[in-house]
């Protein structure tokens, strides 16, 4: 009998992979977590997306369930501890978009330095012409970011990649705040790690990189913006819950920080009433920092090969729960369970 794959929702991903494979391939929309239990319950594995959440609820449902295979690197949607419990892999694509996000955050960060938006908007209304004198405004309102403090929350892969880029335009220097990594990779793109004060206090431009967790929720609350430059510019392409919206919106309207650009928001999609949207000195875009076609390509492979691998013995591109790999040692051991007549792929794994 053939082992069952699940989709939860539309797919990018190349499903006749899947079939050519020699497995069922079963399409359903679920929009609840009941809707999502009747799909998946006997389901060996799963491609997901960030709605409806696999929580603990329906991983339980699901005792045949082996891997649950997410596109791009957020895995928020999957309840890390529960799986590792049950025995399921839960699995990503790393790297497969940190070139679009790192280039997004680069482009959000020049667009408030240079105002492109106000300047390109004020242009194209006639105000070059109809009022020159708002020229001498923009010209003192510009700045240049070399010789200024960058700092950057997360060193991960796509923290690493803005830190090439921005290296280019000659920042005074590169400080980063990831207490997960040593100061030995942060001399391999010529950062300097410091605590979290330290880089609100000292930068002049902040980036945020970093997964979105219970220890980086609200990471940046009204005390994070209290402690900021007043002149400082705010970057967040990774996860909207890392910063507080409400304590965004006050320090943006009441002037802690300059101007922050953001390309998500604690709840998506963003209300239209939203406060944040009204606020002049906010640059905003819709979660579109991860995509290109040439991601969409390779993540979605990538997603699908991450469930061809694991039912066949073999090791997934992305694993944010690598701790598993011990929870199914002990279960082939004593009870397979899930496991059941599956090849054992753990030895190709370092946890």
């Amino acid at each position: 009998m053939a082992l069952k794959v699940v989709i939860s929702g539309r797919s990018l991903a190349p499903l006749n992979l899947l079939t050519e494979a020699g497995f069922e391939v079963v399409e359903g929309e679920a929009n609840t977590t009941e809707e999502l239990i009747k799909i998946t319950k006997d389901a060996d594995g799963a491609l997901i997306g960030i709605w409806p959440l696999h929580d603990r609820q329906v991983l339980e449902a699901c005792p045949k369930l082996k891997v649950v295979s997410r596109m791009g690197v957020g895995v928020d949607s999957i309840d890390l501890a529960a799986a590792t419990e049950l025995g399921i892999l839960a699995c990503n694509t790393p790297g497969a978009n940190t070139t679009e996000v790192a280039d997004h955050a680069m482009a959000m960060l020049l667009a408030q330095t240079r105002l492109l938006a106000e300047t390109g908007q004020f242009t194209k209304a006639g105000g070059w012409s109809d009022n020159p004198a708002k020229m001498n405004d923009f010209r003192r309102e510009v700045r240049r970011i070399a010789g200024n403090t960058m700092g950057i929350i997360g060193l991960g892969n796509i923290g690493r990649a803005f830190a090439t880029r921005i290296k280019g335009f000659g920042p005074e220097q590169i400080i980063a705040y990831d207490p997960y990594v040593p100061q030995t990779v942060g001399d391999l793109y010529g950062v300097r790690m410091v605590d979290l004060d330290t880089l609100l206090t000292q930068s002049d431009f902040i980036t945020i990189h970093t997964p979105a967790t219970e220890e980086t929720h609200h990471l940046i609350n009204a005390d994070s913006l209290a402690k900021m430059k007043s002149t400082a510019i705010l970057i967040n392409c990774a996860r909207g819950p890392i910063v507080d919206p409400v304590a965004l919106h006050a320090g943006l309207r009441d002037g802690e920080i300059e101007s922050a650009g953001i390309d998500v928001t604690e709840f998506e999609p963003v209300d239209a009433e939203d406060p944040l949207l009204g606020l002049d000195n906010l640059l905003i875009t819709p979660h579109l920092a991860g995509w290109s076609p040439t991601f969409i390509e390779q993540s979605g492979q990538r997603q699908v090969e991450n469930v061809i691998r694991v039912l066949t013995g073999e090791k997934p591109h992305g694993l944010a729960n690598p701790e598993v790999i011990k929870t199914i040692a002990v279960m082939r051991a004593t009870d397979p369970g899930r496991w059941q007549g599956i090849p054992d792929f753990s030895t190709a794994i370092t946890v």
